[in-house]
C-alpha cells in the first residue's frame, strides 16, 4: 500500500496553497480525505480497498480522480473544476502540478460551498421545503433522461446481487444488529424479488438501467447558486452506478423517510414522475427503498465500531438498528396501498 503521510501533511499546510497565513480544514468521508482552503476543496483518494473499491495504487487513484471529474460534471459542472497532481521537486519538496514523470498522488479540485448548504444539514435543521423537492425532482429526472443507457447491468440479477451483498455485510455486525431480523429481511427481499423479476428485466431491456449517480443521499446533494445539485456520484464501480433509475432515486427517498420527512419524500417522487422521460411503473420502489435502508444500516454499523467516543458509537448503532427496522417496513408496503403511485399521471406530466 502506498504511504500517503507525506502527501497528507503537504495538503494540510496552508503554505502549500501559497497562503502561509491561511487555514486548512480537513474532512474525512468514506474512502477519501477532503482539504478545505479558501474558495476550494481538494479531495484525495485514500490508499484503501473495500469490497467494491480499490485505491491501493497511485494509478488506480489517478483513474478514479479523472473518472470522478467527468462523471460528476454531468450534474455539477460548476462544482468540479480540475484534477491536479502532487509532485516532488529536485530539492525534495512537494508542489502541485510539477510535471514530473511520476506524480506522488492526485486530487480532485472542487469549488467550496458552506456545509449548511448540504441537504442532509438542511433536513436536520428543518430547512428543506416543498419548492426544493419540486426542483430536485426535476433535476434528477433531467439527469436520468440524459444518462447513458447500460443494458449490460441491472435487471433481476443485479438486484439479487445487491440483496446478497447487503446480507453478507449486515451479518458482519451481530453485536449491533438483530441476527434474526437480518434473516427475515433476506428472505422477504428474495420473495419480493421473485415477484418483480420479470418487471425488472423488462425495465432493463426498455432502457431504464443507466449510468446513474449511485449514491444519491441527502449528504451528496447541495444547494448551489439556488439550485439543487447532485455531487459525489460513484466513479469506482460500474455495478453500483449502472442501475435502474428508480433504484438511484430510492436512496434520497429513503433518506427523507429516515429523517421523518415523508411528506417531502412523496412530493419529490411526484415531481420526479411528472418530469420523467417515461411513464414509470413504481412497483419495484418498496424493494428498492428497503435495499437502500439496508445498505445504510451496515455502513452505520461499521462506523459505530470505529468511533472513539462511546456516545458517538451508541448513536451510530442506534441509527443502524432503526434503518434495519425501516428496511423491513418498506417490504410490507405495496403500491396497492395507495402511498406510491404506479405511474406518473399523464395530466401531471404535461402540466407546469
Amino acid at each position: 500500500m502506498d504511504s500517503q503521510d507525506e502527501v497528507i501533511a503537504f495538503l494540510s499546510r496552508p503554505d502549500s496553497y501559497g497562503d502561509p497565513a491561511g487555514t486548512v480544514e480537513r474532512i474525512e468521508p468514506h474512502g477519501s480525505v477532503v482539504f478545505l482552503h479558501g474558495r476550494y476543496a481538494y479531495k484525495l483518494k485514500r490508499a484503501v480497498a473495500y469490497a467494491a473499491l480499490d485505491f491501493l495504487t497511485r494509478e488506480s487513484r489517478e483513474r478514479a480522480c479523472r473518472a470522478e471529474l467527468v462523471l460528476n460534471r454531468r450534474t455539477a459542472p460548476d462544482l468540479y473544476l480540475a484534477v491536479r497532481s502532487i509532485d516532488r521537486t529536485a530539492d525534495g519538496s512537494l508542489i502541485f502540478d510539477g510535471g514530473g514523470s511520476a506524480a506522488l498522488d492526485w486530487v480532485v479540485v472542487m469549488r467550496r460551498f458552506p456545509q449548511g448548504a448540504l441537504f442532509e444539514r438542511m433536513a436536520s435543521d428543518g430547512r428543506l421545503t416543498v419548492d426544493l423537492m419540486d426542483k430536485l425532482g426535476e433535476e434528477i429526472a433531467r439527469f436520468h433522461a440524459l444518462a447513458e443507457i447500460t443494458p449490460g447491468f441491472g435487471g433481476a440479477d443485479g438486484i439479487r446481487q445487491v440483496i446478497e451483498d447487503n446480507h453478507r455485510e449486515l451479518c458482519r455486525y451481530p453485536a449491533v444488529l438483530d441476527v434474526r431480523a437480518l434473516y427475515r429481511l433476506h428472505d422477504a427481499s428474495l420473495g419480493r424479488l421473485d415477484e418483480l423479476a420479470s418487471l425488472l428485466d423488462r425495465r432493463r431491456l426498455e432502457g431504464r438501467v443507466r449510468r446513474c449517480h449511485g449514491d444519491m443521499r441527502l449528504a451528496n446533494i447541495c444547494l448551489l447558486d439556488g439550485r439543487p445539485t447532485l455531487f459525489d456520484g460513484i466513479e469506482f464501480s460500474d455495478p453500483l452506478s449502472c442501475i435502474d433509475v428508480l433504484f438511484d432515486l430510492a436512496f434520497v427517498l429513503m433518506d427523507l423517510d429516515h429523517h421523518g420527512l415523508a411528506p417531502l419524500e412523496d412530493r419529490l417522487l411526484r415531481s420526479y414522475l411528472c418530469h420523467s422521460d417515461a411513464l414509470e411503473d413504481c412497483r419495484p420502489l418498496p424493494l428498492f427503498l428497503s435495499l437502500r435502508a439496508a445498505t445504510r444500516s451496515f455502513t452505520l454499523a461499521c462506523s459505530a465500531g470505529r468511533q472513539e467516543k462511546p456516545t458517538a458509537a451508541h448513536d451510530k448503532a442506534r441509527r443502524a438498528r432503526a434503518l434495519l427496522r425501516l428496511a423491513e417496513l418498506f417490504l410490507k408496503e405495496t403500491t396497492a396501498q395507495g402511498r406510491r403511485p404506479c405511474v406518473a399521471p399523464p395530466a401531471a406530466r404535461s402540466g407546469p
